[in-house]
């Protein structure tokens, strides 16, 4: 049999006993379908495989053309933030919570991965943001982010001021929290608790979510995806403040700043099993109804 995938990478938690479990059977499983399989580094270092081919995620996203990340969202948001890079196909096995962007169930990958393995599968495109934040006309820092970058202070509950504009046109000025600026993917992150829109994967779109607003007309805004969003931070602004990538990414803000925010220019190949459903996995995740009938 033909196999979609040649080059396998294998991506989790590192030195988490459950992760490290389906990373092994994952291992094994995948040398027994004749494949290449290859290690992240830092999983390496807790996993007993004799003369695995270890590389860092760099290489790994160069060499692969399937990356399998094992372990909750946050791990398939880091990984994802560099895999995004290279044309390799990234599928997910649950070992966190809720489990948006993870299709398989670690205790019954086999029958799923088979499907997949060949090219019995569904992609989607999952677009990134690209941030960075400008200084005296100079970029200072950037990252990238699959969920939201999210504009505040260090400080819990400190009100920021600061302008916003899309596409160099002004919207509005703003007194407020912070401002959340997500993905679709995100939508159901971070934005959602804040009272943000969900965003099906298949628009080409992001959303503005204002954090607590100091004026009830504020309201979640969403625009093209090909928008450039830029924030230029008031200098009236007594806070340290900082833009947050993913929860994970932080990059500091002076006042005076500006920060734009637009669409990377390399978007994730997420593969799923066949028969995957993104309103399944919102009725599941999210406790919706089922079916009246």
């Amino acid at each position: 049999m033909s196999l979609a995938f040649n080059k396998v990478g294998l991506i989790g938690k590192p030195h988490h006993s459950g992760a490290n479990q389906t990373l092994l059977s994952l291992y094994q499983f995948l040398q027994q379908q004749g494949l290449s399989v290859y290690v992240e580094e830092r999983v390496a270092q807790s996993l007993p495989i004799a003369g695995a081919e270890v590389l860092d995620l760099v290489t790994l996203g160069k060499t692969c053309d399937l990356a399998i990340v094992v372990g909750g969202d946050g791990n398939m948001l880091g990984a994802a933030r560099i895999l995004a890079r290279f044309d390799v196909a990234v599928l997910g096995v649950n070992r966190g919570n809720l489990g948006f962007l993870t299709d398989l169930a670690p205790e019954s990958f086999a029958e799923p991965l088979t499907e997949v393995l060949a090219g019995n599968f569904v992609t989607e495109k999952r677009n990134l943001l690209e941030i960075a934040v400008h200084r005296h006309g100079s970029v200072k820092s950037s990252n990238s982010a699959v969920n939201e970058a999210v504009l505040h202070a260090d400080k819990v509950a400190h009100m920021i001021e600061f302008e916003a504009y899309i596409n160099n046109e002004f919207v509005y000025s703003q007194r407020s929290d912070g401002l959340i600026i997500s993905t679709p993917t995100g939508s159901t992150a971070y934005s959602l608790s804040g009272g943000g829109p969900i965003l099906t994967p298949d628009l080409d779109a992001m959303s503005l979510v204002p954090m607590f607003p100091h004026t009830l007309s504020s309201r979640p805004l969403v625009v093209s995806g090909n928008s450039e969003i830029r924030l230029k931070v008031a200098e009236t602004n007594d806070a340290h403040l900082q833009i947050s990538c993913d929860s994970h990414v932080i990059l500091a803000v002076m006042p005076g700043d500006d920060i734009t925010i637009r669409k990377h220019p390399n978007p994730l190949r997420l593969v799923h099993p066949p028969g995957y459903s993104y309103y399944h996995v919102l009725r599941n995740k999210l406790g919706w109804g089922s079916k009246l009938y």
